[in-house]
């Protein structure tokens, strides 16, 4: 129950203190809700207009029941809800489903003659008792009947171009019912500028007041303590989004395994008793935390917030986005063209460190911070998959840790250049492709959540992935390959790290090791062979841009394969003036890079590992950007 308490928490600090600019905190005993149709009147519940709406998300009052209704016999909202409930007129027009017109009359009248009432309640239940509501929306072309004295209400349109509400409402075995078109309306009342029910905050007090007192059910609410709490026979949906019908606690039937014999009741208190205004604010506030700052991919929805309200960098980001979601309004993308033997990614490390010096500022380091995953079990239910407490100053060292553990050169596109760590989104497309399934998608991000808060390793099997799509050059489009490169070095690096292992994102040229001398190589004979391509005008792959996953599979044996290929490249070089001197200066560096070769190192032919994809980004960088005493103002094209 520590989501719930922390969640409740959440709500007292944040309710009257929204950011501005962010939508409100929504009052208890209300839920959201798409509505189709909105319909004005005036205080005296006289007819004005009315008009279609495109499914706009609408704050209505609900009970504990209707909130999360299902089955035959749904229950009413109290103001606003569907023409089949607030229209009396609704089954003389023909309508297909069940009426619901005496029970929405019966709540909404409860409500109108308590100490609770609201004037622009009192003129909705004016309104509906004139039995015309499907009249007035029929006259208003907003509802349609077919032809003849005897018009229904249609269910299929006999045209080609249907009117908006056929578009709007979902289609069950062929057609469309207009009476679960949903209405909200407008109130005009004198001196009472707000005439939209959903945004009045008078109504919304009233109706909770009213709500909280009928309440019958009382004892121990698990949460606070209170041993008198009215308690919540059942909780809310709508968690994730407006039609999202799952729920995260669900205890109120009395068949199949739910309680297997161990309790009596069938509403779940004797399990575990939440207070009614508890589980609302708790629900109310994880709504609104995930529509303002949640990662979301499709039913899967992860959410880190602090309880007491106050910003933190969101950890799903990559560090570019973090940096610019601090108000950094510098130019990063421009950042990661700086050559990386000299700066090595300090002007964006720099940036980064003073975003999260932002964050701590604003940050007590003993508040509480809460990172939770959700996602669907079952259409009807939905499971934490992931949850974690931490104090403020533990989550921002993780996260800093992470960005900086992780960190390499990332090319994410023309204007997306940085360098930093990548996003958890773009790892698992890096490692299993653009177009991996959904399910692919969640699992990936949800094993990378203990990496970053937790501070676990990343999985090795992502690692090695990684790695072979981006030596798979010739397999993926240039701007895809160059975005796995720089994640699959970063992932790399990263892991070896928390193996002990140290690499530099600049060129390492004392760094023997076989993989990484192999990746300078390939780096190198890319370099030629792409600069007389270009004296030549000439627009194809290099052969080490051809080879390179076989070269990573067995490098001896290519780079032979790609040594031969050259010797055109080296040809042409040597008869221009201009490339005689790029050609002698790479091949002193060919020579460098064979002498550091340790014993049979080289005429190995056993596969390499990432690392080598260290060595050739290294050593591309430093040959374009001229950091390599062997590099000219030359900059050779490679694809």
């Amino acid at each position: 129950m520590a989501w719930i308490e922390k969640l409740h928490a959440t709500y007292e600090a944040c309710k009257g203190r929204e950011p501005p600019g962010t939508a409100p905190l929504m009052p208890i005993s209300h839920t959201p809700q798409q509505a189709h149709i909105e319909i004005a009147i005036d205080g005296q519940g006289n007819f004005k207009s009315a008009k279609i709406l495109q499914k706009e998300e609408t704050v209505i009052p609900a009970t504990e029941e209707s909130a999360g209704r299902v089955g035959t016999k749904p229950p009413p909202h109290p103001l606003c809800d569907k023409v089949q409930y607030c229209a009396s007129d609704y089954q003389h027009f023909g309508g297909i489903k069940p009426p619901f017109f005496k029970e929405y009359q019966a709540l909404l009248s409860s409500w109108c003659n308590s100490k609770f009432v609201h004037p622009k309640a009192e003129a909705v239940l004016s309104y509906v008792r004139k039995g015309h509501v499907v009249a007035d929306l029929v006259m208003e072309k907003v509802l349609h009947l077919g032809t003849g004295p005897a018009g229904k209400l249609l269910t299929t349109w006999p045209g080609e171009d249907p009117p908006e509400i056929f578009r709007l409402l979902t289609a069950k075995d062929g057609k469309r019912d207009q009476g679960d078109a949903f209405i909200r309306w407008q109130v005009w009342l004198p001196d009472d500028p707000n005439t939209a029910v959903w945004t009045d905050r008078s109504l919304q007090d009233a109706w909770s007041g009213f709500d909280a007192a009928s309440k019958a059910v009382k004892g121990v609410c698990m949460v606070t303590g209170d041993n008198e709490a009215s308690l919540a026979l059942s909780h809310p949906k709508r968690v994730r989004h407006a039609g999202d019908g799952a729920k995260l606690v669900s205890a109120n039937d009395d068949q199949g395994y739910t309680f297997r014999g161990r309790f009596t009741d069938k509403e779940g208190q004797q399990a575990c008793g939440v207070g009614y205004e508890v589980t609302q604010k708790a629900h109310n506030a994880l709504r609104w935390l995930i529509a303002r700052q949640a990662y979301k991919s499709g039913d899967q929805v992860i959410v880190a917030w602090a309880v007491a309200g106050k910003p933190i960098p969101d950890p799903w980001k990559d560090t570019l986005a973090l940096i610019l979601g601090s108000g950094e309004t510098a130019n990063i993308a421009a950042q990661g063209e700086t050559e990386l033997s000299g700066d090595v990614g300090q002007s964006c490390a720099l940036r980064f460190k003073q975003a999260m010096k932002g964050y701590r500022a604003k940050l007590d380091p003993s508040d509480d911070i809460v990172v939770m995953g959700l996602d669907s079990a079952t259409p009807g239910r939905m499971a934490i998959t992931f949850y974690r407490e931490l104090k403020g100053s533990e989550f921002l060292d993780r996260v800093e840790c992470w960005h900086e553990q992780y960190a390499w050169a990332q090319n994410f596109g023309k204007n997306t250049k940085f360098v930093g760590a990548p996003a958890p989104r773009d790892i698992a497309e890096a490692a299993y492709g653009m177009r991996l399934d959904d399910k692919l998608r969640k699992a990936t991000v949800e094993r990378l959540l203990p990496c970053i808060i937790d501070g676990q390793a990343v999985p090795i099997d992502l690692v090695l992935s990684t790695g072979r799509r981006a030596s798979n050059r010739i397999g993926l489009d240039h701007w895809e390959w160059e975005k796995c490169l720089g994640i699959a070095c970063a992932l790399f690096r990263g892991y070896s790290k928390s193996q002990g292992k140290e690499y530099q994102m600049a060129l390492e040229e004392d760094r023997t090791t076989r993989d990484y001398l192999y990746g300078r190589l390939l780096a190198v004979a890319d370099n030629i062979e792409g600069y007389a391509l270009r004296l030549a005008d000439e627009e194809r792959d290099t052969t080490a841009a051809r080879l390179m996953q076989r070269f990573a599979d067995r490098p001896f044996s290519t780079w032979r394969s790609i040594e031969l290929a050259l010797t055109p490249s080296k040809s042409r070089l040597g008869a221009s003036a201009k490339g005689a001197g790029f050609l002698w200066k790479r091949k002193e560096l060919l020579d460098k890079i064979h002498d550091q070769f340790q014993s049979d190192d080289f005429i190995s032919d056993l596969a390499l590992s990432a690392e080598f994809l260290l060595g050739y980004h290294c050593q591309r960088a430093a040959l374009l950007r001229g950091a390599d005493p062997a590099a000219n103002d030359d900059q050779p094209i490679t694809k």
